[in-house]
């Protein structure tokens, strides 16, 4: 099965790209982040005539993630496996097959310390909580998206000028390498 994961950075600005793309590589999986529109906005029907099923959840201006499939997604999910509240669209999952595909998003952080990095290492728990509530079908789990962490200093140009900073910070990146 080809996965591709792909940040879109605004579906409806990159729609014909994408159906073009789709046209010609036809993966069979494809999860979408930064789709940036709401749920209503969302191009359903022209995936569907490309032959591509549309789980999503977005919302306005920001965010949003979608997957793509060739087979019917079952058991779609919009949220973090917990009953928090959260309105930012940031993970969608869905079984595909025998799959049981993860298109997230994780947040920015903004800066270190910041209230949007604390937001991103409370949400990197969550996440690592509703995949671990997965564990038993681990072989079967695929997480795909845009982590906005460089794992590892090879990650970026110049590691010492990001020593520390948002994306690369030891607590971002323990975080990411705890999923």
């Amino acid at each position: 099965m080809k996965i591709v994961s792909w940040n879109i950075n605004s579906l409806r600005k990159r729609q014909e790209r994408l159906l073009g793309w789709l046209a010609q590589t036809r993966p069979d999986v494809v999860c979408l982040q930064e789709t940036k529109c709401t749920d209503e906005q969302f191009p359903a029907a022209p995936l569907r005539d490309a032959g591509y099923y549309a789980a999503y959840h977005g919302q306005k201006s920001y965010n949003g993630v979608a997957i793509l499939s060739k087979l019917e997604p079952r058991d779609v999910r919009p949220a973090l496996c917990d009953e928090e509240e959260d309105p930012q669209a940031r993970v969608i999952a869905a079984t595909i097959g025998e799959l049981r595909i993860f298109s997230v998003y994780a947040p920015n952080g903004q800066a270190v310390g910041s209230p949007a990095y604390d937001y991103k290492l409370k949400w990197y728990a969550r996440l690592r909580n509703c995949l671990s509530q997965h564990e038993g079908s681990a072989a079967n789990l695929v997480v795909c998206g845009d982590f906005n962490v460089a794992p590892e200093d090879i990650d970026v140009h110049d590691p010492a000028l990001w020593q520390g900073a948002i994306m690369c910070s030891d607590r971002e990146r323990a975080a990411f390498h705890s999923l």
